[in-house]
C-alpha cells in the first residue's frame, strides 16, 4: 500500500500542485506569494479560528446555518440576511453537488444557466467556477466569518481556490467525505487526496496564516453510535495534524437521548485533546461542532421546531463550541431563507436562556462518557495495530476488516456488517457488533441495554427494530 501518515515533503507538494490547478482554468489564478500578501491585510474579525476560540474560551456556544446559492450577489444578500435576522455568528458557504464531484463542466452549464434566468439553478455555490476574485468579492461583502461545507472526496482544487479566495475554514476528511457519501470511492485514494488539503492548510500555518479544518461528525447522520464518529474524527484529526494542521473542529451528529449527546460532546473534547497529545501534537487547539439532527424530520412544522430545540438545548447544556442548525422546512423542500432564519431565531433563544445553566453529570452520565472513551480506545488501538503503528494504512485495513464499520454507508469499502438501534431510552446502542474490537466488558453492556428495551416493549430486538428506529423521529417519536 503506497500510502504512509507522513508529512508530503514540500518539493513533493509543488510539483503535485501543478497538477491540480491544471483541471480548471480558474485554478492557474493561484498564487500563493500573492495569496499570503492578501492575508497580511486580512481582518482579525473574519478568521473563523478567532471566533471559535474566543467562544469555546468564555464557554459560549455559536450558531451557523446552512446556505448555498450560484448568483454571487444573490448569495451576499441572503448570508446578509441570516447575519442580521438570524444572528448567525458563523456563515456558510455550501458547494453545489456538480463542484462536489468535480465536474466542472456540468457546473458551468448551472452557473450559465442561473445568470440567464437570474434564480440558481445549482443547489449550492460553484466556488471553483466561480474563482478567486469572486469568492474574495463574497468575503468583502459580508460581516460575518464564513465556512467552506460540501461533500467532496477529492477536494484538493476546491481547498485551492476557497483558502486563497479568503474562506478561512475548511471541512471534511478523507473518511467523513467518502465513506457516508461515494459508492465506489477508494479509501487510499481519498486519505491521499486530504493529505494534500492538509497539507496546503499546513502550508498556510508555515506562513502566519490561521485555517480551521472541521472533521464531519455526524457521517451517515442515521443511528451512528457515538464511538464510530468519535474514532473517525480522532484519526482524521491526527492525519490533519501531521501536515501541519493547528487548529481543528471534531463534529457529532445529534442522537437524540440528551444524555447520551452531552457526554458524546464531553468525550470528543477529552479524547480529541488525549490524542493529539499522545502522538506529540500539543500546539493544535481542539473544538466542537454540535450538528442538529440530521435524519428525517416530520411534516409539520410544530414538531420540526420540537427536533431543532431539542438540539440546541443539547448544544447548550454541553458548551460545544458551535451548532449546525436544521430548519422546520427539512421534510418539505430546499429551506427558504425565512425558515433558515426561524431555526437559527429559536436555536439562539434556547442556547441564551440556558446559558447560565448547567447539566446534571450524574452517575449514569459518567457511565455514559466513560464507556464512549473506552470504545473509542479499542477501536483506535485495533487501528494502529492493523496499520502496524501507520495511522492511515491502519484506517484503510481498519474499515476493509470491518473493525470501523459506518452504519448505512452506500460505499463498498465499507464492511456493512454493524447494526445499530436505541435502547429504551433512545440512546443508541450495538445490535449487531458485526467486526467491531470491543471487548466483553462493551458488549455485555450493548447487549443488555437492548434486551432491557425488547424485554420492556415486547418485541425482538433484531433487524425491524433498527428499522423503526430510522424512520422514528420523522413520525414524531425518538424510538420506532
Amino acid at each position: 500500500m503506497n500510502l504512509r501518515n507522513e508529512k508530503i515533503e514540500i518539493d513533493k507538494f509543488f510539483n503535485l500542485r501543478d497538477d491540480i490547478l491544471s483541471k480548471w482554468n480558474t485554478g492557474n489564478k493561484v498564487d500563493l506569494d500573492e495569496v499570503l500578501d492578501y492575508y497580511s491585510n486580512y481582518p482579525e474579525e473574519k478568521f473563523v479560528i478567532n471566533k471559535m476560540l474566543k467562544a469555546k474560551r468564555e464557554a459560549k456556544t455559536l450558531i451557523q446555518p446552512r446556505a448555498g446559492i450560484a448568483i454571487p450577489d444573490k448569495f451576499i444578500e441572503l448570508l446578509n440576511f441570516l447575519e442580521k435576522e438570524g444572528k448567525a455568528d458563523i456563515l456558510p458557504v455550501t458547494i453545489d453537488s456538480y463542484t462536489r464531484q468535480n465536474k466542472y463542466k456540468e457546473a458551468q452549464k448551472g452557473l450559465k444557466e442561473s445568470k440567464e434566468l437570474g434564480r440558481s439553478m445549482l443547489d449550492g455555490f460553484p466556488a471553483v467556477n466561480h474563482g478567486i476574485n469572486i469568492c474574495r468579492k463574497i468575503v468583502d461583502e459580508i460581516n460575518a466569518p464564513a465556512q467552506i461545507r460540501h461533500g467532496t472526496p477529492d477536494a484538493r482544487l476546491l481547498a485551492e481556490i476557497t483558502l486563497a479566495g479568503g474562506f478561512t475554514d475548511f471541512e471534511g476528511g478523507g473518511i467523513s467525505y467518502n465513506l457516508p457519501y461515494a459508492k465506489k470511492v477508494s479509501l487510499e485514494k481519498t486519505i491521499k487526496y486530504w493529505q494534500y488539503v492538509d497539507r496546503l492548510v499546513g502550508f498556510y500555518e508555515e506562513n502566519g496564516v490561521n485555517i480551521n479544518r472541521e472533521h464531519f461528525g455526524p457521517l451517515t447522520g442515521t443511528l451512528v453510535p457515538p464511538a464510530i464518529s468519535h474514532s473517525v474524527s480522532i484519526i482524521e484529526a491526527l492525519l490533519a495534524a501531521e501536515q501541519g494542521v493547528k487548529y481543528i473542529s471534531l463534529g457529532y451528529g445529534q442522537n437524540g437521548n440528551l444524555r447520551q449527546d452531552v457526554a458524546a460532546i464531553h468525550s470528543l473534547q477529552e479524547l480529541g485533546d488525549e490524542y493529539l497529545k499522545k502522538y506529540e501534537h500539543e500546539d493544535v487547539e481542539i473544538t466542537t461542532v454540535f450538528h442538529q439532527w440530521l435524519g428525517g424530520f416530520p411534516q409539520e412544522e410544530a414538531k420540526a421546531y420540537g427536533i431543532i430545540g431539542l438540539g440546541a438545548t443539547t448544544a447548550a447544556l454541553s458548551n460545544v463550541t458551535k451548532v449546525l442548525v436544521k430548519t422546520p422546512q427539512e421534510a418539505l423542500k430546499s429551506p427558504d431563507k425565512e425558515a433558515n432564519v426561524a431555526g437559527l431565531v429559536n436555536t439562539k433563544q434556547i442556547i441564551k436562556m440556558l446559558e447560565d445553566q448547567s447539566f446534571d453529570k450524574s452517575a449514569e452520565y459518567e457511565l455514559e462518557k466513560e464507556m464512549i472513551k473506552k470504545e473509542v480506545r479499542e477501536i483506535i488501538d485495533k487501528v494502529l495495530e492493523l496499520g502496524d503503528g501507520d495511522l492511515a494504512q491502519g484506517a484503510v485495513k481498519a474499515f476493509e476488516s470491518g473493525v470501523l464499520d459506518i452504519p448505512f454507508s452506500p460505499s463498498k469499502y465499507n464492511s456493512g456488517k454493524m447494526l445499530p438501534a436505541r435502547d429504551i431510552n433512545g440512546a443508541v446502542r450495538y445490535l449487531n457488533f458485526g467486526k467491531l474490537p470491543f471487548s466483553q466488558e462493551i458488549k455485555q453492556f450493548h447487549r443488555g441495554k437492548i434486551e432491557e428495551r425488547a424485554i420492556k416493549e415486547e418485541k425482538d430486538a433484531g433487524f425491524q427494530m433498527a428499522i423503526d428506529d430510522i424512520y422514528a423521529i420523522g413520525k414524531g417519536l425518538l424510538k420506532g
